[in-house]
């Protein structure tokens, strides 16, 4: 059951997870080329931490005090390091992906998305993104998830351990009382930079508009979760087909939704129908009833579903442990030399390159002004996940 606090948090992506943003821009042809980094004498460019550090900061990296894109810059080039490392260990291992699964890879992001193949391109023309440098990505992505794969697929949960965990947290198996929504939202603000495409609404008469003419489409029965992926407008959402999970009645005003809407999804809606557009903080909205829970129910362990999710919750905690203990053995193995925090040991001054958006004289920032990929194994690896994954309560809703 996932979180229901971060439903209105809007998130800005690019062209797809797979994307590494292309070339930077105001940076001289000297910094470009600086090696950042080697493992196993294959260079690290100082231009892709430029990248991973203007991601984080959102595409305003230049706002970074200079201690603090010091430490943006290291973070970044540690999990760089270990994406090499990673991927290198595949190639010796040969899990490297066919063509075919690149190819399928970057379809499957694409459709996601919910971008057309004319937003698709557009957005990567307007990154100067190669579609070499897009397959390269999908590559390590799809080499190093098979490396893990190799290791973790022999992973086995047995029935006393399934029995012992739920012994132990009773507690977690409750199915509350609530619902499980899942929503096509219309903003009227310009959101055509975070990745939404030409159907973006940028003005109040448009957004009205097209949630009316959204709201006719699922009328005529257009399936709820094509159109999501396709016109709604809120990038965390979309890609799941408009999913926005499952919330108590306490969720629900939390998350500033009005009483009478509220009161219809605990009264007389019934699972499958959808709202007429409705408009509240500031934006427009139309939402799909998923599922209705009217009591508290405890779930004990024939109840459905609750031993498989129980059994998937342990294999995601060894899963995480395998991949730390396998990342600590290929790191071991590799030959990494740091280039950028030797140059900041040698210069404590300035920490061994000028802050982002400001250029020494007679020479461009080093700032990169186009981000590095929305996620990445190094990104997702166990050196960068502070805690396992816990084992949520099971429930009739247990796949949103």
């Amino acid at each position: 059951m996932r979180k229901f606090g971060k439903v209105f948090a809007v998130t800005c992506l690019l062209v797809s997870g797979l994307v590494m943003a292309g070339c930077t821009s105001g940076t001289s042809e000297a910094n470009q080329n600086m090696v950042a980094a080697t493992v196993n004498g294959r260079n690290i460019m100082l231009k892709e931490v430029e990248r991973g550090v203007n991601q984080q900061a959102g595409g305003n990296a230049a706002s970074l005090s200079q201690l603090q894109l010091a430490q943006a810059r290291l973070t970044v080039l540690d999990n760089l390091i270990q994406r090499e490392v990673m991927f290198q260990r595949a190639e010796r291992e040969k899990v490297l992906p066919t063509e075919a699964q690149i190819d399928g890879a970057i379809a499957q992001q694409r459709e996601q998305s919910g971008m057309t193949q004319e937003d698709f391109e557009k957005g990567l023309k307007s990154q100067n993104l190669s579609m070499e440098t897009l397959r390269e990505e999908a590559r390590k992505d799809l080499a190093i998830n098979a490396l893990q794969d190799k290791y973790t697929s022999k992973i086995a949960i047995n029935d006393r351990e399934i029995e012992d965990f739920y012994n132990n947290n009773r507690q977690q198996f409750v199915n509350k009382r609530g619902v499980a929504l899942a929503m096509i939202m219309v903003d009227p603000a310009d959101n055509s930079g975070s990745g939404i495409g030409a159907s973006d609404a940028k003005n109040e008469a448009d957004a009205k508009l097209k949630i009316d003419n959204i709201y006719q489409q699922l009328q005529g029965k257009a399936d709820f979760a094509t159109v999501a992926r396709a016109k709604s407008e809120d990038i965390n959402s979309l890609r799941a087909g408009g999913d926005i999970g499952f919330a108590s009645e306490d969720d629900l005003k939390a998350n500033g939704f009005p009483p009478e809407l509220i009161s219809n999804f605990f009264g007389p809606m019934q699972v499958g129908d959808y709202t007429q557009p409705t408009n509240f903080r500031g934006k427009w909205y139309i939402f799909k009833l998923e599922e209705k829970r009217l009591q508290t129910e405890n779930l004990t362990l024939e109840s459905p579903g609750v031993r498989q999710q129980i059994a998937q919750g342990l294999t995601n905690q060894r899963k995480q442990i395998l991949n730390a203990a396998l990342l600590e053995t290929a790191m071991n193995e590799a030959r990494v030399v740091n280039n950028l925090a030797a140059t900041m040991i040698n210069n404590p001054g300035n920490l061994g390159l000028r802050p982002a958006g400001e250029a020494a004289p007679g020479q461009a920032s080093p700032a990169a002004s186009a981000p590095a990929p929305a996620a990445s194994p190094a990104a997702t690896s166990p050196s960068a996940t502070s805690s396992p994954v816990s084992v949520k309560p099971a429930n009739s809703n247990a796949n949103k």
